[in-house]
């Protein structure tokens, strides 16, 4: 039986936190000064984001399952979960790009072309809303379906 009540709690936590770590982000100058390098220190983000799968299962265990689940059963919770955040990343990404960074695609069109990365019209092509909408749906069911994947081994019970 599938109750997402839990997988949503937990997936407004995760865009939470993305808002979170976005803006921290920004601030740290990844977005502007230091665009040369976001591309390595965005990758911290999947430290704490595995943290909140972990989460998300044990809580779907010990308050849903009654502390005892399966491998098929954790699974289907972090599918689930992935599936609600997939969703919420398309409203998401828009609020990153037109609030909390909106001058982002500005900055790396202008790093990828002044470093000799991509011409103009490629990144143009590729640092757009359109573009970073699709990837971020995309990445969050690639990365949630392997993290789900592996952290149900952990989490499982008998």
């Amino acid at each position: 039986m599938i109750n997402p009540r839990l997988e949503l709690k937990w997936a407004s936590i995760y865009i939470l936190f993305l808002f979170l770590w976005m803006g921290f982000e920004r601030f740290a100058g990844w977005h502007d000064q230091l665009i040369d390098r976001h591309h390595i220190y965005t990758m911290l983000f999947y430290i704490p984001a595995i943290g909140i799968y972990f989460i998300a299962l044990i809580d779907k265990r010990n308050n849903f399952y009654g502390g005892i689940i399966t491998y098929k059963q954790a699974f289907i919770t972090g599918l689930v979960l992935t599936i609600l955040i997939s969703i919420l990343a398309i409203p998401a990404q828009y609020v990153i790009s037109t609030y909390i960074s909106p001058h982002y695609f500005e900055n790396v069109i202008e790093y990828a072309v002044t470093s000799g990365k991509a011409t103009i019209e490629e990144a143009n092509e590729f640092f757009n809303l359109k573009s970073y909408i699709i990837q971020a749906a995309v990445g969050s069911l690639v990365f949630g379906i392997l993290i789900s994947s592996i952290v149900s081994v952990f989490i499982r019970r008998k």
